[in-house]
């Protein structure tokens, strides 16, 4: 090996170590700065109405669909990883090419059928599902 391989080799060396040692030292200091911050829900007051019930809403949270999903329709921020759910009561035969039920049950999708066999819907969780999504798309 020759001279310029070596001093490649140390270059390298050099540099992810000291890469590591900065990154590692950075980390930590992050961990220290970053807190989760606890903040309670703003109050509704007597004259505005919720965009939705908690009851529509419930199963949606508990399921943890807001993690990926936004349902406006419904007043809902949630994730943009997924599409915003307003319109799925309508879309989703066309889309996946089964009913909603039936997507709700054994979704035609990689990203759902993953997430959903992993922790499927009760025939009462989707039948509220459905109910908020219908809702949300007003019909």
């Amino acid at each position: 090996m020759g001279k310029k391989g070596i001093q490649f080799i140390l270059g390298f060396v050099l540099a992810f170590g000291l890469g590591y040692l900065i990154y590692q030292g950075m980390g930590s200091e992050v961990a220290e700065v970053v807190e989760p911050q606890v903040t309670e829900p703003a109050p509704v007051s007597a004259t505005t109405e919720p965009a939705a019930t908690t009851a529509e809403t419930e199963v949606l949270v508990q399921k943890g669909c807001l993690a990926c999903h936004a349902v406006s329709g419904l007043g809902l921020d949630g994730g943009v990883t997924g599409p915003d759910l307003s319109q799925a009561y309508m879309n989703v035969a066309d889309k996946h090419g089964v009913p909603l039920d039936e997507f709700l049950k054994a979704p035609t999708s990689a990203v759902m059928s993953s997430v959903l066999g992993s922790n499927p819907l009760t025939d009462e969780e989707r039948q509220a599902l459905i109910e908020a999504l219908q809702k949300a798309s007003g019909h």
